[in-house]
């Protein structure tokens, strides 16, 4: 059995080698540490010194004892084992975080990435007014939190919603913390634990994720790679069963970037009133539309409350404001009550700082500008996965996002192709997220979002070779 002091030593050491302990940082003096442990100043010290013989950390007169620089290098645990669905059991959640993280801890190329490129994003002026309504309100309440949000972001909100032929009055608006808190208050709003929920196929991986935690059952609902979600379908599979709500994308749907037409969403809230069948809207991509006008939402065909529309700043200002907002129709009030249940309130200052960009920075110059750059970023790279993929392959065209679904040849595993792209640290999203069974066995799902350069026009040409080997 190992001496006390010698466990000690190795807790420090597993400390550095996580991270928690950084090149240069102090440890706890051998007082606190003796406190702290509960273990005594003798045995501390042996401790400190036996990692000072391992080259852990080194002494510093009347300071204490600091990482080494060289020793926090050598210990860096690597980065996380990038788990698959095959590996993991259809851990589709952990397969997600593991691939983000595999993005931003080799430097792999971010085809697989669900965000859009940062510098497209105006994060530093939104920033800049965090910071300045920081200093002019220095002290903050819970209050301030509470739902349905800030009155003039809620105002603003309903001033882009009108510009883009939606009427919407503000005080049908909630606003949450983004647009995934936004779809699961909408969930929990209209359907229990074993209800049953109809989705897209294939369909955003969060939305599916979203369902199954809640403990309801999700069935899929064929869906046409240029019209979306086949209504006749849906009317059939109701008439078979009690559908108790459905949601879905109808504009630039990640991940097959289709647009329903507006017969298509028309039909589709009618048999929604028909059915009582309530409809969550995910509208996060609908102002990064290529033409000059905006496509139609669901709620704007919605006479009765019916549509729940869902939206977020995430993919026009910036990610790590986790601000959205949702407009429940009928059941708002039950959306605001589960907002307060769940999580209280969505940051004030953040509202705030969004509110006052909407107001004063012109967001529609902004938005017209990334239009502009991913339409041609897009076109770029379809054009290029057309050229360097195997023959038989077919790619979306998009009118609008970032996001190209990609089909491969039948018999191409894109979950094999996953594995063998990242060893070449490029990532990809395979089908077998987006859908059960192996129905997208062979699709991959691709970001456009970023500049043409030679390392991304490389990444793709490695990822023809790695196809046609596979």
């Amino acid at each position: 059995m190992d001496p006390l002091y010698a466990k000690l030593a190795d807790e420090f050491t597993v400390s550095a080698a996580r991270g928690v302990l950084r090149a240069g940082d102090r440890l706890p003096s051998i007082r606190e540490a003796s406190q702290s442990r509960g273990v005594s100043i003798t045995t501390v010290k042996r401790a400190y010194q036996l990692l000072e013989s391992r080259g852990v950390v080194e002494a510093r007169p009347n300071a204490g004892y600091f990482v080494r620089p060289r020793a926090a290098a050598r210990l860096a645990l690597h980065p996380p084992e990038v788990v698959t669905p095959a590996d993991d059991d259809g851990d589709v959640g952990r397969f997600v975080l593991d691939t983000l993280r595999s993005i931003a801890s080799t430097n792999a190329l971010p085809l697989a990435s669900p965000y859009p490129d940062p510098a497209l994003l105006p994060w530093r002026r939104v920033r800049q007014h965090v910071t300045e309504i920081g200093r002019r309100y220095p002290a903050w309440s819970a209050t301030d939190d509470l739902p349905p949000g800030d009155p003039e972001l809620i105002h603003q909100i309903a001033l882009q919603h009108l510009r883009a032929g939606l009427d919407v009055d503000p005080k049908e608006i909630v606003v949450t913390g983004g647009a995934t808190e936004a779809i699961n208050l909408c969930l929990q709003a209209v359907a229990e634990p074993g209800d049953t929920v109809a989705v897209e196929s294939p369909l955003f991986y969060v939305m599916r994720q979203a369902i199954d935690r809640m403990r309801m059952r999700a069935v899929e609902v064929p869906t046409d790679p240029e019209t979306g979600i086949a209504v006749d379908a849906l009317r059939d599979l109701a008439r078979r069963q009690r559908i108790d709500a459905c949601v879905t994308m109808p504009n630039f749907q990640n991940p097959m970037g289709f647009v329903a037409g507006d017969d298509a969403k028309r039909a589709l809230v009618e048999l929604a009133e028909a059915q009582d069948m309530p409809l969550i809207e995910n509208g996060v991509y609908n102002p990064l539309h290529f033409g000059e006008k905006p496509p139609s939402t669901l709620k704007s065909f919605d006479r009765s409350g019916i549509v729940l529309h869902c939206s977020s700043f995430s993919k026009t200002l910036t990610a790590a404001t986790r601000v959205g907002w949702a407009i429940p129709g009928r059941y708002r009030k039950r959306v605001e009550n589960l907002k307060v249940l769940s999580a209280l309130g969505t940051s004030a200052i953040m509202q705030m700082a969004i509110a006052r960009y909407l107001a004063q920075d012109n967001w529609e110059h902004h938005l017209r500008g990334m239009r502009h750059l991913l339409a041609q970023r897009m076109a770029i790279m379809r054009a290029s996965l057309l050229r360097f993929l195997p023959e038989g392959t077919r790619v979306s065209d998009p009118q609008g996002g970032f996001l190209l679904w990609v089909q491969l040849p039948d018999h191409l595993d894109s979950l094999a192709l996953y594995k063998a792209a990242l060893e070449a640290a490029i990532t990809v999203a395979p089908g077998r997220l987006f859908s059960n069974g192996n129905l997208s066995r062979n699709c991959i799902r691709l970001n456009c979002s970023y500049p043409w350069t030679n390392r991304v026009e490389s990444g793709i040409r490695q990822l023809g070779r790695i196809a046609a080997r596979l």
